[in-house]
This record gives structure tokens, C-alpha cells and sequence, in this order.
């Protein structure tokens, strides 16, 4: 019994009622399906007329091949000259495919060359652009100086040229020389920290226990009161403030007397930054623009370039470690990376996430890592040398504030209507927070002092810790009231060794507090 259409005995017969032929039930069954007739007469066929047929299990011959021994060794006999045949083919096509891989290599090889010479003339057309543009403003600043009749306390009476609409500036980028330079302060620095100690003559626990107000110094007008940011030239021991006055003042603690009133801001200056080593001075205002002031020796600063590459309030101004760069950072939700001597801004970075703009910025001390505020609560730490964004730090409340660099370069402080939190940057993760103040009083300032020992917080008091680690505690040293009536202390500063703290609030007055008997001129 034969399969109709296959010839084979079936597995499961089945037999047309209308013919009596005999077949594989899946094949007449699929023939069916499609054709609806029989494959052999061409009647119209359908399954229901199709009856299965009971027989016993039936067993398949044997093939011819596989009926003897010589047949058996034939068949493995072909089936090993296939099997050699198949592993020759692919024996060359591996060799095939190593010919094109190493092709391919030796290409690739080529490839990197020419774009390593690419990259090398790149990096040099670049630093010919750099050093042309640190010329050219420098002689056009030179130019304005020689042609300016009037020199006020830094304030050009010729200052129209300088306000002029700005042109579309050139963003060089950071060139491979300058990345070496970062690369070797940090080197540098880095090996320095390993070795550090805590200055001797550092002001002890028990002595800022009993700091109290020493003086007061109304420098800005009261018309607009309030002082927005201090910064402190160790070397000389001058104070420099940033009012809602739009003026920043050089103020000589030791003496008590103001070395000069900087004025050309049309609006309240945000971020005031001494450069350590110099004679430079940076401001940044709400008048989106930042100015770079050069002091002279009969103690006035005269204003030698005046930026204008952001579009929103310059927030932040931060001096990195070599003295020769510095950062701002704005609203318009973009940084910018300057050379200092010729004031070009040669990288402007903008973050490509949905933020209102930066509200503060820290170089870290080594100056390779770059950290931001944002007004949307979040911190964010930036490489400076590929300018991108390496680690993000959530959990503020409003924005932040302030932000500061321990010295050790472990620690960052954050800054902001909530609360004050210390991130381990090893490991980069909160491992305290500081409740300080109630839901409605915001944190505006925190300031680690240059030796790492100490921890500054201003909101509506001033508070200092001592610094701790991860697990040990940051306890509370002392809590300065804010004597200036406002209940907003907007600033911190820790003076030389931390003899004494530098306090700004929303009046006009510079508070310093130190202990009782080393009290500087007073200025009424």
C-alpha cells in the first residue's frame, strides 16, 4: 500500500470515498486546502470525503546503502570526501577573510596617521589664532587707554567704544597647549596636597568660639543696599565686595580705608573674584556682562576688556589654579572658559538639558573639574578638559546658592534654600546634610577656608563647622548673629588663616568679626 501521490507507504493512510485511492492523509489534506480535488482524478474532493484507514505500525525499508556493509562503507566514504571538501572551502575562505582584515588594518593604521597630523596642525593653527587674539585686544586696549582723557577710580569717560554691540566672537577652543598646562598645575598641585599640613599659626578652635564683631564698614550706597559677594587677596589682605549698587569696592581691612570704588556695571554685580597672583580683579553683574579690572600702583583699577559673550545675569566668576584662566557662569544656561591677559573667550559650553540657567560655579583646587549650580536645584560637575558634564548631584530644594571646594579636594559643600549638603566626590554621593534655618529662610552662602579646616554658612545667621570627615561629625564652632537687621547674611569669607571672617548682608555695611582686642580701624 502506496501513497498516490508520494509513492511512499503512508504513516497515516487515508481513502477517498469517490475514487478508492489511497493516500498520506497530511499531503491530501494540504493538496485539499488548496486545490479542493483530487491530485490524481481532478474530482472535486473534500476532507470529508477522505476516511481513515486503521493498520499496524508500519516499519520503513531499509535503503539500499544501509542493507550491506560495503554499502555503508560507501555512503561513509562520500559523506567524509563532503566533509573534507566543506572544511577546504572554509580554510579559504579564512584565509580570504585574514587577507581583507589585514588590509583593512594596515588602512586603518594610515588612517591614524594622517589624522594625528590632521590634529596636530589643527592644534597648532589654533594656537596661532589664540596668541593673534591675545594681541589684538591687547592693542586695542592700549589704543582706548591712550586716546581716554578721564581715569575715575577705574570708570572710562570714554566708555562708549568699549559698550559697543559685539560682533560675532571666535571660540577657538581649548588648544592641546593650554590642556598641558591645566594638566601639569594639576600634576603639581596634586603632589603638593599629599604633603600638606595645617598652617601653625591657623586660628584654633577655641579662638573662633570667641569671635565677635569687630567693625563695620558701610561701603555701598543706602540708597540700594546690599552686598551680594566678597572676596579676599590674602597676599595683601584687601576685601572686595559686589553691591546691589552696581559698584564693587576695594576695601583695605588693615587700614580701614576704601582703595577704590569700581563703577561701569548698570546693574547689580553678582560674583567679585580676585586673582591670586596680580594685579587683575574680575566682575560679574546682572547686566550679563563680566569686566576684567588691572590695578595700578596709586591703587585704582582701570578696566581692560569688558565681556559680552552671555545673553542672561553673569551669576558666577571662578579664577582656575594657573591665575591665567577663568570661568563664568549665566543664566542663559551656558559657561564660558576665558583667557585672562586677553580676555577671549574660548570655549562657551551650553547644557543641552532643560535648565534655567547657573547660579554658581567653583573651579576644584587641583582645577580639572569644574562644578556648577543650577537654578533647577542640581549640581553638576564638568571636566574641563573635554568640557563634558561627568557627574550630576540631586536632592537640593530652589536653587543653589553656592557652591565650595574643600581643600583637600575630597569634599564639595552645596548651597541652597533648603539646606547645605557635603558630597563625597570619591565616591560621589551625599553623606550629610546641614538643616540649618526653617523652610523659609534660604541658605545664600557656604565657604570652606584655604586651609580645609573650617566650613562657613550664611543665611539668617552665620554659622561655623569644623570640618570632619565622612562619618566623624562637622560640629558647630559658633553661630554669628546677623547684626545688620535684614535677617539675610548674603555672603562668607574666611580672612587670612582664618583670623578673622568677612560677613556681607542686604544693608550696605562689610561686617568683620575676629576676636575682641584685634579690632581694625573703624569706619563710620
Amino acid at each position: 500500500m502506496h501513497c498516490s501521490v508520494s509513492g511512499e507507504v503512508p504513516e497515516e493512510p487515508v481513502v477517498s470515498k469517490k475514487s478508492g485511492l489511497l493516500y498520506e492523509k497530511r499531503l491530501i489534506e494540504r493538496h485539499v486546502s488548496e486545490y479542493g480535488k483530487c491530485p490524481i482524478t481532478g474530482e472535486p474532493l473534500t476532507m470529508d470525503d477522505v476516511v481513515p484507514v486503521e493498520t499496524g505500525k508500519i516499519v520503513k525499508p531499509r535503503t539500499v546503502q544501509t542493507a550491506s556493509i560495503p554499502g555503508m562503507l560507501g555512503m561513509f566514504q562520500n559523506e567524509w570526501d563532503g566533509l573534507m571538501l566543506s572544511n577546504f572551502a572554509l580554510e579559504q575562505q579564512l584565509h580570504t577573510a585574514r587577507q581583507e582584515l589585514s588590509h583593512a588594518l594596515y588602512q586603518h593604521d594610515a588612517a591614524c596617521r594622517v589624522i594625528a597630523r590632521l590634529k596636530k596642525e589643527r592644534d597648532e593653527a589654533r594656537s596661532l589664532l589664540t596668541q593673534a587674539e591675545r594681541q589684538i585686544p591687547m592693542f586695542a586696549s592700549e589704543a582706548v587707554i591712550a586716546n581716554s582723557s578721564v581715569l575715575s577710580n577705574g570708570k572710562r569717560a570714554a566708555e562708549d567704544d568699549d559698550m559697543a554691540q559685539p560682533g560675532k566672537r571666535v571660540r577657538p577652543g581649548i588648544s592641546a597647549s593650554i590642556i598641558t598646562e591645566l594638566t601639569d598645575c594639576n600634576a603639581a598641585l596634586s603632589q603638593q596636597r599629599k604633603k600638606r599640613q595645617i598652617p601653625p599659626t591657623l586660628a584654633p578652635i577655641d579662638a573662633l568660639e570667641r569671635y565677635t564683631q569687630l567693625s563695620s564698614h558701610p561701603l555701598h550706597r543706602t540708597s540700594k543696599p546690599g552686598i551680594l559677594s566678597i572676596d579676599i587677596q590674602y597676599s595683601k589682605d584687601i576685601i572686595a565686595t559686589g553691591g546691589v549698587d552696581a559698584t564693587a569696592v576695594i576695601f583695605d581691612r588693615p587700614s580701614g580705608q576704601i582703595v577704590s570704588a569700581l563703577s561701569g556695571h548698570s546693574k547689580r554685580v553678582t560674583s567679585v573674584k580676585f586673582v591670586a597672583e596680580g594685579e587683575f580683579f574680575l566682575t560679574g553683574s546682572a547686566d550679563k556682562t563680566v569686566r576684567v579690572w588691572q590695578g595700578s600702583e596709586d591703587g585704582n583699577y582701570d578696566c581692560r576688556h569688558i565681556l559680552k559673550d552671555h545673553t542672561a545675569e553673569v551669576q558666577a566668576v571662578t579664577v582656575h589654579a594657573t591665575n591665567n584662566f577663568f570661568v563664568t557662569a549665566s543664566l542663559d544656561n551656558t559657561w564660558c572658559f576665558y583667557d585672562l591677559s586677553s580676555g577671549l573667550c574660548l570655549t562657551q559650553v551650553a547644557d543641552t538639558s532643560k535648565t534655567d540657567g547657573y547660579t554658581s560655579a567653583a573651579f576644584h583646587p587641583d582645577g580639572l573639574i569644574l562644578g556648577t549650580g543650577t537654578s533647577e536645584a542640581v549640581v553638576k560637575i564638568w571636566d574641563v578638559k573635554s568640557q563634558a558634564n561627568v557627574a550630576k548631584f540631586e536632592g537640593h530644594v530652589g536653587p543653589v546658592t553656592a557652591i565650595s571646594f574643600s581643600e583637600n579636594g575630597y569634599f564639595l559643600a552645596t548651597a541652597a534654600h533648603d539646606s547645605v549638603k557635603l558630597w563625597d566626590l570619591r565616591k560621589l554621593k551625599n553623606f550629610r546634610t546641614l538643616n540649618l534655618y526653617d523652610s523659609d529662610t534660604p541658605t545664600n552662602s557656604v565657604e570652606f577656608d584655604h586651609s580645609g579646616s573650617y566650613i562657613g554658612i550664611s543665611g539668617s545667621d552665620i554659622r561655623v563647622y569644623q570640618v570632619g570627615s565622612v562619618k566623624a561629625d562637622w560640629n558647630c564652632i559658633k553661630t554669628l548673629p546677623d547684626l545688620s537687621g535684614t535677617g539675610r547674611a548674603t555672603c562668607v569669607k574666611f580672612g587670612p588663616e582664618s583670623n578673622y571672617i568677612a560677613v556681607g548682608s542686604m544693608d550696605h555695611n562689610l561686617r568683620i568679626f575676629g576676636l575682641p582686642g584685634e579690632e581694625a580701624p573703624m569706619e563710620s
